[in-house]
């Protein structure tokens, strides 16, 4: 029975995956519906789209409290995209570990969703692999709003400390992670700041340093 289970999970799954491609390829525009937060929506046909290559801070939910712009990402995401169609644009990797599709966001003028967030602060890259098309455009947009000292990166101030980076994952660790003194010596590059992991593209491990960089 355990098997036959295993079996018809991936099956579903597949089905899925190839149901959520076919109902939102990128010729078609669909209206937003509704906005969660500063990089997840929900289109008029039901689909949860969690954006790609970024990562916005959290807003209050449950018992947990919001993080810091997690508000202002949410609110400029729905200036941008709320009760307009948008159309989304996938990559290698279809849905993430919640059965939300990831996608590229853009509006019917051209502008890019995804990199207006970063562009204005409100996020920081997410470099993760396979999906990384716009990789260097977001990180381009990410260091001229660092540049610039827009949203999270206004104001910064942080003591030097010893931060390990993974090479292959593109996550930056406190020197005391578990996770960062696994990582191998070809994979590792050291940072002596926050910012300039950021700055070169690389996400705090949720582990040992949270969602993102405002502490």
């Amino acid at each position: 029975m355990r098997k036959i289970e295993r079996i018809f999970r991936v099956m579903l799954f597949i089905w899925v995956t190839l149901a959520c491609a076919s109902q939102a390829s990128s010729d078609e525009f669909f209206s937003v519906r509704r906005v969660y937060d500063g990089d997840t929506i929900e289109l008029e046909n039901g689909m949860h789209i969690r954006y790609i290559g970024i990562n916005a801070p959290e807003i209050a939910h449950q018992d947990k409290p919001g993080e810091p712009f997690g508000l202002e990402a949410l609110t400029l995401n729905e200036k941008i995209v709320l009760s307009k169609p948008v159309r989304i644009q996938g990559d290698q990797e279809s849905l993430d570990q919640y059965n939300r599709r990831l996608a590229y966001v853009f509006l019917r003028d051209g502008t890019f969703v995804n990199q207006e967030i970063i562009r204005n602060g409100l996020a920081h890259v997410l470099y993760k692999s396979p999906n990384i098309t716009y990789d260097a455009v977001l990180l381009k947009s990410q260091q001229e709003a660092m540049k610039a000292g827009k949203g999270m990166w206004g104001n910064w101030k942080e003591k030097a400390a010893d931060y390990i980076g993974n090479k292959h994952s593109r996550r930056f660790h406190l020197k005391t992670c578990a996770l960062g003194q696994r990582t191998s010596k070809q994979n590792r590059i050291p940072f002596g700041r926050k910012w300039d992991a950021f700055w070169a593209g690389y996400a705090p491990c949720k582990k040992c340093m949270g969602q993102g960089p405002i502490d």
